[in-house]
């Protein structure tokens, strides 16, 4: 009985949650996909429908976060996935509607612009100096991984002139 004790206490010793890259969080929080691969018997949307919907969507220019939320919302649909065999990335390459760069890379980019038009008006926020450092190697790590995939030119590089002309 006390081995199984151990076992657990081993565990939880090493540490099996993954912790913030920046803070001295655990980060145990975020969203989990359904546990079932299965399409479920209530969803009544078909594989035709929801591509159409998706790609729509994409042409509005609705981010892919986004329309898997709205399609959680609006049409009970738990996994893009599921229904029509793809991604939904992948699904909106092939049909030729995807951006030219990367959903989470311009988030980021978007918060560096922010704090850098914060800390001209306030010089002395060293706080927020430090973190504008974290953000930028964030989208330097990104930039690093994205051009190595593919997904934005070899030669591309982050400077926050471009960034803020990248984000207007």
């Amino acid at each position: 009985m006390d081995g199984e004790f151990e076992k657990f206490d081993s565990i939880k010793i090493r540490g099996i949650f993954m912790a913030r890259l920046h803070s001295k969080k655990k980060g145990k929080a975020g969203t989990k996909m359904p546990k079932q691969k299965s399409v479920p018997e209530w969803v009544s949307v078909s594989k035709a429908d929801l591509t159409a919907l998706v790609v729509k969507m994409a042409k509005e220019g609705v981010p892919p976060s986004k329309i898997g939320l709205a399609l959680r919302d609006l049409k009970g649909v738990p996994s893009i996935r599921a229904i029509t065999g793809r991604r939904m990335c992948d699904l909106l390459s092939d049909e030729g509607v995807t951006s030219e760069y990367p959903e989470d890379l311009i988030a980021l980019i978007k918060k560096a612009v922010k704090i850098r038009t914060h800390l001209k008006d306030s010089t002395a926020d060293t706080h927020n100096a430090v973190k504008l450092s974290h953000v930028e190697s964030k989208i330097n790590r990104l930039v690093k991984y994205y051009s190595r995939t593919g997904r934005i030119p070899k030669n591309w590089r982050y400077s926050p002139e471009k960034a803020a002309l990248l984000v207007k």
